[in-house]
């Protein structure tokens, strides 16, 4: 029972940390198997927190935060899609625009609505979203070990960190059963061969970028209503890259990203719960390590890995339609 008793807090935690991370790099694998890289998620996350935030403060209400979120990632979606599908631009350089730009655009606007440090006001529980209780807890409560996993792991969670998981299999399908996921697929493969067949590559592209944008704006709701209790500057602090890390060494399918970003989240809740822990013969860990060892991690992941995944062929590449 003691290590239940220590076990089912992080496991708690690393769905609830994992659920952001899931939802970017979902949206990172919906653009790139259409041939989009987005390293834009970062920035579509940030300005999909700030606006739920910003929404859910005023009008006291976490839903339509959540919608405001998702329109204005969705907005800088269309950015991003105007740049690198109409113009043929750099689709990286895009991608780190916009991160750039919200960054600064955040700050400010919260600077000027909300005069408090470039941050929103704390959210009251109802403009947040809460852990839901689900059914039958009461029931099982008494039932040792299955009562308190229930209620604990599989119980606790937030409506978001649900729809995250639930959309991993949804994605499978779509991507790997429907005639639109083969024909996404195939502009992010062989953008010409789909041409030839009669499928719009630019429509397709355009409509998984704004796909992707969806899922950061969920994401960055998650972040600031559901995690936290309002907006911070640059409160994301590299979930995005995270994400894209994660789907890297996920191969660009949902179910291996699913595992990468439980194994991204399972080391932050370690983290957090290391704070102030004291090692016999070290002291105590310094903070400072234990917040960098999530992105260090990333970093020594993706140098192992990289040269072993294999992208989608067409990936990056804009495609300019022979005539």
């Amino acid at each position: 029972m003691e290590v239940l008793d220590a076990a089912l807090p992080v496991l708690a935690a690393t769905l609830r940390l994992a659920t952001p991370l899931l939802l970017a790099a979902l949206a990172g694998l919906v653009s790139e198997r259409a041939g989009i890289v987005d390293v834009g998620l970062e920035g579509k996350m940030l300005v999909g927190a700030f606006a739920a935030a910003a929404v859910a403060a005023v009008t006291g209400q976490a839903v339509p935060g959540l919608l405001a979120g998702i329109g204005a990632a969705c907005l800088l979606g269309l950015v991003h899609a105007y740049a690198s599908i109409a113009l043929n631009g750099s689709q990286v350089v895009s991608g780190m625009a916009i991160n750039i730009i919200a960054s600064g655009l955040t700050a400010t606007l919260a600077l000027i609505w909300f005069r408090q440090g470039g941050q929103t006001p704390p959210l009251p529980p109802g403009a947040r979203f809460l852990s839901v209780v689900l059914p039958g807890t009461e029931a099982l409560a008494g039932v040792p070990v299955l009562g308190r996993v229930y209620a604990t792991l599989l119980g606790g969670q937030t409506a978001l960190a649900y729809l995250a998981f639930a959309l991993v299999p949804v994605s499978a399908y779509v991507l790997g059963r429907t005639r639109f996921g083969l024909r996404l697929r195939a502009c992010g493969e062989h953008p010409a061969a789909a041409d030839t067949a009669g499928v719009s590559v630019a429509r397709l592209r355009c409509a998984a970028v704004l796909i992707a944008s969806v899922l950061c704006g969920i994401a960055g709701a998650s972040i600031a209503t559901a995690q936290g209790a309002g907006f911070q500057r640059d409160m994301v602090s590299g979930r995005g890259f995270i994400a894209l890390a994660a789907m890297i060494l996920g191969g660009w399918r949902p179910w291996p990203t699913l595992l990468a970003c439980l194994g991204f989240g399972l080391l932050d809740a370690a983290a957090i719960r290391l704070q102030g822990v004291a090692v016999p013969g070290i002291g105590q860990f310094p903070v400072q390590a234990l917040q960098a060892l999530p992105y260090g991690l990333t970093v020594v992941l993706l140098a192992g890995f990289v040269g072993r995944t294999v992208p989608p062929r067409a990936s990056g590449v804009p495609y300019v339609k022979e005539r």
